[in-house]
Order: structure tokens, then sequence, then C-alpha cells
């Protein structure tokens, strides 16, 4: 096999941006076989294997690319599917370019391996190719509950059924998958392939009950009343947080999370939809992270015809993946970098009309490590827009510790861990992902629900 010497990876085709920033049609459209095989061969299949120790589930990265550019792609699916329980997921979401790829042995010199569309290219091989379900586990005959169906309970559940544990994942919403079925738009995650994923997970054996809001159908305790030896909490950070301005209550302000909710899990955006949605004409959103993208993305292709992303700091401060940040300038989105909102204005039916911000500069970094914003006094400007949208982060719901006695949570409302393994507070509890950390990326919650998963092993084993 002769390597492909390439200092450029092969690019992404992807949908002309003048078209799907009318539609929900993905993005990024794959590699083709010729394109991901070039592609592997640009891997040096490097010995001490860099890339896998910045993968937060330690995929076998050099492992699975061999075999892509030996032409074994089911081989390199079993590989990824050893240590990910969602590759067409995190091929797709995951920020490679901060983690696997910022490693590489061919980016000191060029472009890093094209890691991501790598993993993504073999998922969607194996589900297009692959007939045939996986074994079922033998069963250990002990039982073990799930809180959430998100990326980290569905990495926890299925890591641990292919142990041989009984799982039962409780999700609150009548779909499972979480953040990917609610928060992350059908342009950039297909709700059919996160449905897939799931489907992979059931056939392991996983049971998954939905409308089953814990803390409110069943509590914690009498989920180990039912048998079960150990609960992972994975119920993410749904609660949504505001600037608490003026405005925020007039007809026309959504936070991001109901905003991407009505849109991705209620399909708003088809005629008819019984969850309606504003369809605007000009749009602001605050905030700069990938769920600002994600909501001024669908703002644009729900029909508004300017859409403003508002954002306090600078495009170099951004948080956004670079690459969410690009397509969303190719669509047409407009950045007001350096500016703060501080009142949303209503007109006489109290309905948005507009919002008046501050321009801001950079002072000294926080505590964060960014140089904190400051405003430029005498400063401001108002956009006229009828549609506000807050995307400046979320929390997660205390619904569960405040039903849970003695479960143990911090300032934030995030519930408190022992570290790597999740355990909480209470004994055979264990918590990940964003009930813990804060709003973080999918595949940081998938390496704590593995983590768990592991950690609950090792309690049961030892107990017994």
């Amino acid at each position: 096999m002769e390597r492909n010497m390439s200092n450029k990876k092969c690019p992404m085709p992807v949908q002309d941006p003048m078209v799907r920033r009318r539609n929900f049609e993905e993005v990024a459209q794959g590699y083709t076989y010729d394109m991901a095989v070039s592609e592997a061969r640009r891997c040096l299949n490097c010995k001490n294997k860099p890339c896998t120790t910045a993968c937060p589930v330690a995929i076998n990265i050099p492992a699975f690319i061999e075999r892509v550019a030996n032409e074994d792609m089911e081989g390199a699916y079993q590989i990824i599917a050893q240590s990910s329980s969602l590759p067409a997921v995190c091929g797709r979401v995951c920020p490679q370019e901060r983690q696997c790829e910022s490693k590489c042995v061919r980016g000191i010199k060029g472009e890093s391996v094209g890691i991501g569309r790598l993993e993504r290219f073999v998922a969607d091989y194996h589900r297009e190719h692959c007939t045939e379900n996986p074994a079922l586990p033998e069963q250990n005959g002990h039982k073990v509950a799930v809180i959430g169906a998100g990326p980290s309970g569905l990495a926890a559940a299925g890591d641990l059924a292919k142990m041989g544990y009984k799982i039962t994942v409780y999700e609150a919403l009548h779909l499972a998958g979480g953040v990917l079925v609610y928060g992350i738009p059908e342009f950039r995650l297909p709700k059919n392939i996160v449905q897939k994923e799931i489907d992979n997970l059931k056939s392991l054996g996983v049971d998954i009950e939905t409308n089953m809001v814990i803390g409110k159908v069943l509590t914690i305790d009498e989920l180990f009343d039912m048998g079960n030896e150990a609960v992972y909490i994975g119920s993410g950070a749904g609660l949504p947080r505001f600037m608490n301005i003026p405005g925020e209550s007039l007809k026309g302000v959504y936070s991001a999370n109901e905003y991407l909710t009505r849109i991705n899990l209620m399909k708003a955006y088809k005629p008819g939809s019984k969850t309606p949605i504003r369809h605007s004409k000009r749009v602001a959103v605050a905030g700069g992270g990938n769920v600002a993208m994600d909501a001024a993305r669908s703002a644009m292709r729900m029909g508004a015809e300017e859409v403003y992303i508002v954002y306090r700091r600078g495009m170099e401060e951004l948080p956004a993946r670079k690459e969410e940040v690009e397509h969303a300038m190719e669509e047409g989105i407009i950045f007001k970098t350096l500016c703060n909102p501080v009142e949303i204005i209503g007109d006489e039916n109290g309905e948005v009309c507009a919002v008046r911000c501050d321009e801001m500069e950079l002072g000294e970094p926080d505590a964060s490590g960014r140089r904190r914003p400051v405003v430029k006094e005498g400063c401001q400007f108002t956009l006229e827009v009828d549609t506000m949208i807050i995307a400046i982060g979320t929390s997660p719901n205390p619904l569960i510790r405040s039903t849970t006695p003695g479960l143990e949570a911090n300032s934030r409302g995030c519930i408190v861990t022992d570290g790597e393994g999740g355990l909480t507070s209470r004994e055979a509890v264990y918590a990940g992902g964003d009930a813990v950390t804060g709003a973080a990326t999918v595949i940081l919650a998938m390496g704590a629900g593995k983590a768990a998963a592991k950690a609950i092993d090792e309690y049961i084993r030892n107990k017994n």
C-alpha cells in the first residue's frame, strides 16, 4: 500500500451555501469510498498514537484508519465500536480539531488526517452495508438503571450492556437521544442516524422507557427498590440561562433550548406542524457557541432575511467550532462581535421590535484565560429585530437532586462526583456528562459515561 503524502486533507463535499440556507438537509455530504481510502492513506500509523490519547473515548484511531486504508471497512467499524457506542454521531459533531486531530503528526507541517470524516464514513458504510445485529451479550444477572437517553447515558448503557448487565434507560422526553434529537439540528445531525445508533443499543438488550421524568414518576430510591444495584445519572443540562436584561418576557424572545427543541424535536419547520414557531424576518442570537450557531442557522432556514450573532468578545474568542462558524458565514449570518445586548425593546403589542447593545472592548484576561470584555463608554447601537434568541448556556435541571436525599451539588447546580469514575455522595449512584460539568460536548459526555460504566462494574463485582 502506497501512502498518500499530501499535506492537505481531502475536502469534505458540502451543499452549496445559497441552497442549504433554505433547507434542513445535511450540509456535509460525506466522503466517497475512494476519498476515504485516499485520506486514510495519509495516516502514518504512528507507534505512539498521540491522536488516541487525545480521544475522550480512547478509540484506537491508527488501527481503524489502517483498516480503511486497506479497504476493510467492516474491520474498521469493529475497532471503533469497541470504544464508541455512537460513531456516526461522533463523526459528525465531535470537535476533532481540538482533540484527536490536534495531536496528529501530519498536522505539524500540514493539515491533520481527517479523523472525524473517516469515522463518519466508516459508521455510514457499516449502516448501509451490514444487515446483521450484534450478538446479544451473555447476561450476568445484575441490573443497573440509567437516567437520561442522551450521549452520556447511552454510552454508559452500551458499555454496561456489553458487560452483561440488564440496563433500563429512563428518558424524560417522548424520544430517546437527548441533545442529539432536541438540540442539534437536522442539517448537522440527521435524526434517522441517531435512531439507528439507538436501535443498535437496543439490539444489545438495552431497554429504553420514554416519558419517564425521574424525580416525578419515579425517584432514585424507587429505582433501587426495583432491584437495580446502581444508578447512573446522565440527565444533561437542559435548563436554559437568561441574561436578566429588560424585555426578556416579551413575545418573540426564546431560549435557544426552546427554539431548537421546537424545530428539531417537534419539526416546527414542517407545514402544518402542531408546534409552530414564528417565521421571523430579522433575528438576533445572543451567544457565540455551537448552540448559538445552530439557532442562527436554523432561523435562516426558517426564512429569516437577516440573522445576527451578537457576541461580547471578538471573532478569535468565539467558542463555537471553526467549521460551524465558517458554515454560518457562508450562509449569510452576520456577526456582531464585541457587542453585548442590554435591553430588548418591545412595540405596543408587547412583541420584540429591537435590541439595544453596548459596544465592547477586550480588557485583561478573566479566570477562563480569555480577555474580559468591558463596555465602551457611550457607545451603543440598536438592531431592529422581531425575534431574540438567548444562547448563553444551560445548567442542570434541579429536579433529580431535589428529590434525592444526600445527593450533593455545587453552587452551579451540578452534581458533585469523586472524579473520573463519577461516584456521587450517594452510595451506588454515579453521574456524568453535563449533569456534572455543565453544558459541554457530546464526546466528553460519552467519555464520562464510559468511565462510570467501568466504575459501576467494579463496584458491583466487588460488592458481590
